[in-house]
């Protein structure tokens, strides 16, 4: 038998704006999982980076993606915009929601 591993996922502060919510947001799920986890509702629908309904804005903070090119084009990623859906944290973040 081979030892296991265990390796520590990192968890990661996040908070959300305007309203000042903070969870928990580890490494290796995405924001708006970690948001669910927590019982905070964002605006979601495909949960693949495709339909926008998630739109946030990253305020302080990196995030990752683990699928190429998520549906924002190069002007809203410059923007500061993000798809917590499908972004990965990757230190503390702050981000804002949308008003639609």
């Amino acid at each position: 038998m081979s030892p296991v591993e265990n390796k520590s996922i990192e968890v990661f502060a996040a908070r959300l704006e305007p309203a000042g919510t903070r969870f928990d947001a580890p490494a290796d799920v995405p924001l708006l999982q970690a948001a669910l986890r927590a019982g905070i509702e964002l605006p979601s629908s495909c949960r693949n980076g495709t339909c926008r309904t998630c739109m946030c804005r990253l305020l302080e903070g990196r995030i990752a993606y683990r699928i190429e090119w998520p549906g924002l084009s190069l002007e809203e990623k410059q923007e500061g915009l993000i798809l917590p859906c499908v972004a990965y944290p990757a230190s503390s973040v702050v981000i804002e929601l949308l008003r639609r």
